[in-house]
């Protein structure tokens, strides 16, 4: 049975999503559901209100229910949550509009009318806004609302049925499982931890501003730091603005001019302190973060956006971004296994890297990749030309950054500032006699890059024909659509209104020009299909009865399993992970892991 379902739920300019949290949003106090909008199967949509919503989600067997909504994530959470409803599957049109027209927006108004272009009769209401802030509806204002529900409800099954048929079973799989892991979270927070490192976060930060001998409000503005700092006959450090081009204070955490700045001036360390306790109140603030948006079980939910990217990458979403967790962090350790279970996590090693050697058929870097060469330490012995082994740690960081990154057309004045990032010195030459010396090692990926510009050369040719079905110049698992780049799951990388000139190629993405070329389209291809390798594996994971995938960060799979024989459950995992997919069965892929009653990796 497809249950085509939206919520409306009180909001004012207080209370809403745009100020909290889904999940905050839900347990808030003035929190209420206004009615409900279903629709069964094929039948018409009906409107429930308030006090008739509770019956009529019981009536429905959510056991054989695959549920459908435009950003299922709220509708499910609700679903869940306040009525412990639990659909067999979960569906989500918002999601699928992302994976159609990655880089433009995936709200319902814009898609309906990308989907029906030429129907006025298929777009969005605004009744919605009459609503704003009141709290028990009087009749006119449910009508009105009950229509514009049972319109957008229409719109959402209409969408759905249009990108269906086009739209890949494994993709609806992930759609699915992206939201189970929102909708049905299943990691615990432990409060305790959390509200303590709360406190002693507070408390450093206090003591540090202290400390300065500052006022707050100095070490908070760039303007007033900047004078203090003249006033102390120092120079200030600045960088070019990108959006205005003009010289501006570099007091960025990561401005490698701020970081020589305070080594040249560790007189003041006590200053750079009481300012980096005022600007980063990041771990504070996510923390307390966490804590709020643990439901009353304290179970956190796992809210990722899918085909977050142009390459379908995940992304943070809904205000707790965790994908990008420092590791061995407080937060990290917070989030934890329920009673019985552990949190075990297997990471892809290197599998961007290793996906350019496989799709440039860069044979020498391929076998060091199968006969377990560390293929950083080998790349600078050459650089360096002297053995280098994981106890040369700059030399090796040298190896690793030219290994992950010279592979996209990384240039030396780049690369020479990459280094510099991580506080390594290296003048001009010496960075582009190693961009030189990477390419002429690895002269397979740098045809790679001339290989795909003509591939995408040629979609922008068989773009002016606006036929999607098809298809011209393939390459390995790859083939030229219009304006796209078919790729193995069935899904593609879009390049709307791609041009080829000159001076380039050049596309739409949010209504604004994209400049593109060899490296980066290199880029993109390689990140979508290690993204598809990926995301295989956590739904091979996810149907062994044993494991429950409850995240994924990066290139890692977290997934619940009991706690008894935790090596066998790594182990097979790891096998699940080093599987290559059917379309490419001789990359050499490799995982490692671990397992924890906390996420501690």
């Amino acid at each position: 049975m497809l249950v085509t379902l939206d919520f409306e739920t009180y909001f004012d300019p207080k209370v809403s999503l745009t100020k909290m949290t889904t999940m905050e949003y839900v347990k808030h106090p003035m929190f209420k559901v206004w009615g409900v909008g279903i629709k069964l199967d094929t039948n018409p949509t009906e409107w429930f209100g308030e006090d008739e919503v509770e019956e009529a989600l019981n009536d429905i067997e959510w056991g054989k229910a695959h549920l459908l909504c435009h950003n299922t994530p709220f509708d499910g959470y609700i679903l869940t949550q306040l009525y412990e409803l639990v659909p067999a599957y979960y569906l989500d049109t918002a999601a699928m509009a992302r994976g159609r027209w990655p880089g433009e927006t995936s709200r319902l108004k814009d898609v309906a009318v990308r989907c029906f272009p030429d129907d006025p009769d298929m777009r969005k209401g605004e009744e919605l806004v009459t609503a704003k802030g009141i709290y028990d509806l009087p009749p006119d204002i449910e009508d009105s609302l009950a229509g514009y529900c049972i319109q957008d409800v229409d719109l959402t099954y209409a969408i759905y049925n249009q990108l269906l048929p086009a739209y890949p079973q494994v993709e609806l799989d992930i759609i699915d499982l992206t939201c189970r892991m929102f909708c049905e979270p299943k990691m615990t927070l432990n409060r305790c931890k959390l509200e303590s490192f709360v406190e002693s976060e507070r408390a450093y930060s206090e003591q540090a501003i202290e400390k300065s001998g500052l006022d707050r409000k100095v070490l908070a503005s760039n303007q007033q730091f900047s004078a203090w700092a003249e006033e102390q006959g120092l120079t200030v450090p600045t960088k070019v603005s990108p959006s205005t081009g003009k010289n501006i204070p570099a007091f960025g955490k990561n401005d490698a001019a701020y970081k020589q700045w305070q080594q040249q001036h560790p007189e003041y360390n006590h200053v750079w302190q009481g300012r980096e306790a005022v600007k980063s109140r990041l771990n504070e603030t996510r923390a307390q973060r966490f804590i709020d948006c643990a439901n009353s079980g304290s179970r956190l939910p796992a809210p990722l956006r899918y085909y977050a990217a142009h390459t379908g990458r995940f992304g943070g979403t809904d205000k707790i971004n965790l994908q990008n967790l420092p590791r061995n962090s407080e937060l990290r350790k917070a989030i934890e296994a329920p009673s019985g279970d552990f949190l075990y996590v297997a990471d892809l090693s290197n599998i961007e890297s290793r996906m350019l050697a496989w799709l440039a058929e860069e044979d020498e870097l391929l076998q060091m990749y199968r006969d377990g060469t560390d293929v950083y330490c080998d790349f600078a012995s050459k650089v360096y030309g002297r053995t280098i082994t994981k106890d040369d740690e700059v030399e090796r960081f040298v190896g690793k950054t030219a290994i992950l990154g010279l592979g996209y057309g990384m240039g030396a004045q780049k690369f020479q500032a990459t280094l510099k990032q991580a506080n390594i010195e290296m003048d001009f030459f010496e960075a582009k006699n190693i961009v030189d010396e990477y390419r002429t090692t690895y002269p397979h990926i740098t045809d790679l890059w001339y290989r795909l510009n003509a591939l995408l050369i040629e979609s922008s040719n068989m773009g002016r024909v606006q036929d999607d079905d098809s298809f011209g110049y393939a390459y390995r698992c790859i083939q030229a659509a219009p304006n796209a780049i078919l790729l193995p799951n069935g899904m593609s990388l879009r390049y709307p209104s791609l041009t080829s000139t000159k001076a380039g190629l050049t596309y739409q993405s949010m209504g604004k020009p994209v400049s593109t070329y060899g490296g980066r389209i290199t880029e993109n291809v390689v990140q979508a299909l290690a993204r598809i390798v990926l995301c295989d594996h956590m739904l091979q994971i996810q149907r062994r009865p044993e494991f429950e995938v409850v995240l994924t960060v990066h290139d890692e799979v977290i997934a619940l399993s009991q706690q008894d024989n935790p090596q066998d459950k790594l182990d097979s995992m790891i096998d699940i992970m080093r599987q290559p997919p059917q379309w490419a069965l001789d990359l050499p892929l490799d995982a490692e892991g671990g397992w924890d009653v906390s996420y501690s990796k």
